[in-house]
Formats: C-alpha cells, sequence, structure tokens
C-alpha cells in the first residue's frame, strides 16, 4: 500500500505523514514548499523512509510524474492556500492554486486508475451560520474565497464520482491547533489564533480582530480540534474509505465553543506569563460563530476527540518552547 500525501511539508500534512510513518506504509510526500518546509523533511526522515517529490498541482506534468513513477493507491489532499485574509485581497492566487491544482491532481489520478481520495476541507464552506452547532446538511454558502475554493472542490469531487467512480472522504476541519511534540505550526506568517498569542510579546503585541461581535464577551466563537485527534480522524476515513468505498463528508471540531477571549485567558495562564493584547477592527471574511455538531463523524467513523483546548495549547507551547532552544 503506498500513500501519496499532497501538502505533507506542511502543519497538518506532516502529522498525517509521521503517523502513518509509524504504520508502516509505503509514503510519498509532494509539496511545493510555497507554505511547507523542507526542515519539516528533514525531520521525518529521521522517522522512516519515504519518497519526497518537490513539485508544484498548478503543473500538470509535475503531479503526472509521481504517477508515472509510483504506484499510488490512495491520496491524502493537504496542499493548498488557506488565508481567509489572503484570500479577500488576492481570490485569484486561491482559485488558480486551491481549484486548478486539485482538479490536475483529480485527473492524473483518474488517467494512472487510482480512485480513493481523503480531501482536506474546511468549516469555511458553510459561511456564516444559520443555527449552531453546525451539521452536515447546513447550507454552504461561503463568506471568502478561501471557502468558495474548498466548496468548488467538494463539487467537482462529486462529479468526479459520477463520471468516473472517484470516492472521496472530505473532512470539514473547524480551528485546528496543537502539536505532537515532533513538528509544529511553522507558518510564515503566522495566521491560527493558539500560536500568534503565544508568540506575542512586549514588543509585538496579540492583535485582537473585532471585540463587538454578539457573543458572550463580544469576540469570535470557534472550535478548536487538536491536531493529534484530526489525524485520528484521517486514519478512520482512509479505513472507511477501503472498506466501504463510499463517498462521504464530515464535519471534524469538537463540538465545543471558545471565545478569542477565553482562548487568550487559557494562553495567559498556561504560560504564567502576560500577553500584551491590542484590539482592531473586525476581519473581513469571519463569521461570530464556527461550532461543529459531531454526530456524524462518531457514528459512522467511530471518532471522538480525546484531547482538550487546554491539552493543544499545552503542546502548541512546549513545541514553540523546544523550537526557540535550537
Amino acid at each position: 500500500m503506498t500513500i501519496l500525501i499532497t501538502g505533507g511539508a506542511g502543519y497538518i500534512g506532516s502529522h498525517c505523514a509521521l503517523e502513518i510513518l509509524k504504520r508502516g506504509f509505503k509514503l510519498v510526500i509532494f509539496d511545493n514548499l510555497s507554505t511547507g518546509h523542507l526542515e519539516t523533511i528533514e525531520k521525518l526522515k529521521t522517522i522512516g523512509e519515504f519518497d519526497f517529490i518537490q513539485g508544484d498541482l498548478k503543473n500538470k506534468e509535475e503531479i503526472d510524474e509521481v504517477f508515472n513513477k509510483f504506484k499510488i493507491d490512495i491520496v491524502f489532499h493537504f496542499a493548498s492556500y488557506s488565508q481567509v485574509n489572503e484570500s479577500i485581497k488576492e481570490p485569484q492566487k486561491y482559485y488558480i492554486n486551491n481549484v486548478l491544482g486539485a482538479i490536475n491532481l483529480f485527473d492524473s489520478m483518474i488517467e494512472n486508475k487510482v480512485k480513493k481520495i481523503i480531501f482536506s476541507s474546511t468549516a469555511a464552506i458553510y459561511g456564516e451560520p444559520i443555527y449552531v452547532p453546525i451539521d452536515e446538511n447546513h447550507p454552504t454558502n461561503p463568506i471568502n474565497p478561501y471557502g468558495e475554493t474548498k466548496l468548488q472542490i467538494e463539487k467537482y469531487l462529486d462529479e468526479y464520482d459520477k463520471l468516473y467512480n472517484l470516492k472521496s472522504v472530505r473532512l470539514r476541519y473547524f480551528n485546528v491547533a496543537g502539536s505532537n511534540g515532533f513538528v509544529g505550526e511553522e507558518h510564515n506568517p503566522e495566521t491560527h489564533l493558539v500560536p500568534n498569542i503565544l508568540k506575542a510579546s512586549k514588543d509585538v503585541p496579540f492583535c485582537l480582530f473585532g471585540n463587538d461581535y454578539d457573543t458572550k464577551d463580544g469576540t469570535c466563537v470557534r472550535d478548536y480540534i487538536d491536531i493529534e485527534d484530526l489525524i485520528e480522524a484521517h486514519l478512520l476515513a482512509y479505513d472507511y474509505l477501503k472498506k466501504e468505498n463510499k463517498t462521504n463528508f464530515f464535519n471534524l471540531g469538537t463540538s465545543k465553543g471558545d471565545t478569542t477571549k477565553e482562548v487568550f485567558d487559557l494562553c495567559q495562564k498556561i504560560t504564567n506569563k502576560k500577553i500584551n493584547i491590542e484590539i482592531k477592527p473586525r476581519r473581513d471574511g469571519d463569521p461570530a460563530i464556527l461550532v461543529a455538531d459531531n454526530k456524524k463523524v462518531q457514528e459512522i467513523l467511530g471518532w471522538t476527540p480525546k484531547k482538550t483546548l487546554k491539552n493543544s495549547i499545552k503542546s502548541a507551547y512546549n513545541y514553540i518552547l523546544m523550537s526557540n532552544k535550537k
């Protein structure tokens, strides 16, 4: 069994790659290193052998070469641009990279008779929620180009299933946090809430975007899922796809929401330090509340989140401390 991971040098892709290596599968990682890191690839090589190909999904010939060279059985597709704010400023960049890249990947899979894919989707496809918690039947109405690109890819996956029998499991992430201690978040610029709070200093305060939302303390409410729980869901999705050979889609969240202020306060408590904060206006494309209903993934994949937000913040902080010592 050979697994292809696109975006395996990035935050979530590298955590998935690590677990796949631990389980003894043959692995190929394909990444253009635009947001991923070669250092992460070198780290993973200390765990087990795999093939790394630096290439770009926007160039179909480059992904074709991978399928020509290796007998791939299943694809985990993580490669995409994922910054909401940037997608609003540069929508074309997102459509070309995320959507065109995905179509090139799907076409190459079909041409090489690879019919199974696990796709990294997002809660951003739902847009401003009509009700919470959000289940998989909630209408999809993205309010930013990033969410729109992910929704378009999900629609293409439905079409490719009808036309070519390409089976997919789409995992719609809510907010991911934490580290397994071996790899962690290395975004530049960093856009995720927890590392941004943890990396704030006297000179670089944490910027809180909007404190006038219709929530209990005026700040956004999000559902935070630990990275290790998230990866466990991917491995269960792999088992499901292998056994059932059916297309399906699932929310990945804890069904519990925390406000930005609550996360900030917990970060201060865990780090035992005062973190400077600066209140800024709301950002475009940020819904007030995003909380998952995760009953479907529990019932069908047998997945339940085990770690708390406190666990995620602690592991993220420990990874930052460890990285700073190097």
